[in-house]
């Protein structure tokens, strides 16, 4: 008889524990923002497609250019091989094969140019994104804003929620090896 009353009591404080777990977990308020549509759809991002656009284009003409000059001239060659010789054909060959590189490495400069310019100012207005993510959740009394895209993150939350700090330690101390820990069991002792 007494350990049924003690298995009913045992029963009823787990139940009110995690009655108040439940409770205090629903007055968190919290939201998310969808980061996949605010990149298709915040101005910033549209802007800095269209400039990459039309960068990539002025750029691109001159070397369009190029490579329709170096195509006419590879047509030219071919058509004078069997009148100017093997030993001119293969000097062309070789002369065509170096132009062809240039261009390529040109190419290759170009992409990376546009890369260079666009990427710091597409990291300017991703931060910028989500300094405001930041501020709206403060102004707005929110716990948690997630974000929800490929990879889904905390975007904002409160500086009392942040356990960054007691997680890293607990890994750090987990990394230094057994050894070390069991030397500290053994000092408790």
């Amino acid at each position: 008889m007494k350990k049924s009353f003690l298995i009913i009591g045992l029963a009823l404080a787990l139940f009110s524990c995690n009655k108040n777990e439940g409770t205090a977990a629903a007055g968190f308020k919290t939201a998310y923002v969808d980061t996949a549509k605010l990149s298709k759809e915040y101005e910033a991002f549209k802007d800095l497609d269209s400039q990459s656009k039309i960068k990539e284009e002025e750029m691109g003409r001159s070397l369009q250019t190029k490579f329709e000059q170096y195509k006419q001239d590879r047509a030219a060659a071919e058509n004078q091989v069997q009148a100017k010789g093997a030993q001119w054909a293969q000097l062309k060959a070789q002369e065509f094969q170096r132009r062809e590189q240039e261009l390529t490495m040109e190419q290759q400069a170009m992409a990376k140019q546009l890369q260079d310019e666009f990427g710091v100012k597409n990291d300017s207005a991703v931060s910028k994104m989500k300094k405001h993510i930041q501020e709206y959740g403060k102004k707005n009394g929110y716990d948690y804003i997630y974000s929800t895209a490929d990879v889904s993150s905390v975007m904002y939350a409160k500086e009392g929620y942040n356990i960054t700090d007691k997680v890293l330690k607990e890994l750090n101390d987990g990394y230094k090896g057994s050894k070390p820990a069991e030397t500290a069991k053994e000092e408790k002792k």
